[in-house]
């Protein structure tokens, strides 16, 4: 955000120089609303550029972290058609969306024999699946999972065009399914019958609302500190995080124009539809997924009679990241949780201490 905003302060601060300096340079409100649209702009391309550069640094940094223990690809596939078309009659209208996906696969494996899929996508509003997970990654990998991740549309690193396709809760879902469905129709080492998915914050949303929709499609999910109720999220929000919803490209209204949208977007307004085994954690002290989102889900999914798991933890340090970060706290949240997915999985070496997890993802 600091970038950003010293990409466009520059330009700003130069045009009113000029504009002091020069008497006769004309400060017509309109001219100066197109000039400083203008500086807008640019620097909105300029960042979706460096977007794409730093995703580039950052494929490469996969290689080298995970590159001896897995084989690491991304692969081309396609979602659903765009939601919301620009122009619904011209050339292209209702193709599918076409995104890549990280595929890792444990080098130690028999390809002759099956073994289990964790669908697995990333947080954030606008946002990428980075190396910030690089140890989670090799703690599933060390399990023998196999691991897909959707650059789902709206990601960052692929271009204005991708980062505009975004459609928060709504058909992102389809496109982490199809990474799932992907998977099973090209890798025949992967067992169809033990697919997992797992996710954090947006990432957990989109874990939630898979298996609510795709119920028979997932034996397991686990949901971190997720997004839960899109209407209570924009109310403790600034006008900036609002602005991403209701962007024309996007929900196009805020939620107080449409409650129903947001609403059928949000986990917690959705919690019937629950049939998969489910683990949910949240932390008392979330600074972006308060707490109280998590408690709305909680309550719903019991008003709803469903049977899952839960644990609130109290004022834990790393707030938003705290069972994501390496303190010895994490990791044995995080043994916890790969406990709870072993049941439903059964990965070949599933981790039975925090030792074996650490000689896994700290070698």
């Amino acid at each position: 955000m600091k970038r950003r905003k010293l990409f466009i302060l520059i330009p700003i601060l130069s045009f009113f120089l000029f504009a002091n300096v020069n008497p006769g340079f004309s400060q017509d409100s309109n001219e100066i609303k197109q000039i400083l649209n203008s500086f807008k702009k640019a620097d909105e391309n300029l960042q979706h550029r460096l977007d794409v550069l730093e995703k580039k640094i950052d494929d490469v940094l996969w290689y080298e972290r995970v590159g001896d223990y897995a084989f690491i690809d991304k692969v081309f596939m396609t979602g659903p058609p765009l939601w919301k078309e620009k122009n619904p009659t011209g050339q292209g209208a209702g193709n599918p969306v076409k995104f890549w996906s990280y595929v890792f696969i444990p080098k130690n494996i028999d390809f002759g024999k099956k073994y289990p899929l964790i669908v697995f996508p990333h947080g954030g509003v606008h946002a990428d699946f980075s190396t910030y997970y690089t140890h989670i990654v090799k703690e599933l990998i060390a399990q023998q999972y196999i691991i897909v991740a959707a650059e789902y549309r709206g990601s960052t690193g692929y271009g204005k065009s991708h980062y505009e396709k975004i459609d928060y809760g709504g058909l992102e879902i389809e496109d982490v399914h199809a990474s799932r469905n992907f998977m099973i129709n090209n890798y025949s080492f992967v067992d169809e019958n033990r697919v997992g998915i797992m996710g954090w914050s947006h990432g957990g949303l989109i874990s939630l609302m898979a298996v609510f929709d795709h119920p028979s499609d997932y034996k397991v999910c686990f949901a971190g500190v997720p997004v839960c109720d899109l209407i209570a999220r924009m109310g403790y929000k600034d006008q900036s995080y609002r602005d991403l919803y209701s962007v024309d490209y996007h929900i196009g209204k805020p939620a107080d124009e449409n409650v129903e949208e947001y609403k059928k977007r949000s986990p917690a307004w959705n919690a019937h539809k629950l049939k998969t085994p489910l683990l949910i954690h949240t932390n008392t002290n979330d600074e972006d997924v308060n707490v109280l989102e998590v408690e709305h889900l909680i309550k719903s999914l019991k008003s709803e009679g469903k049977k899952f798991e839960y644990e609130i933890f109290e004022n834990l340090p790393g707030g938003h990241s705290f069972d994501r970060m390496d303190t010895k706290k994490a990791k044995e949240i995080r043994l916890k949780i790969y406990k709870f997915l072993s049941k439903y999985l059964s990965p070949p070496k599933g981790f039975s201490s925090i030792k074996e997890m650490d000689e896994a993802a700290y070698r």
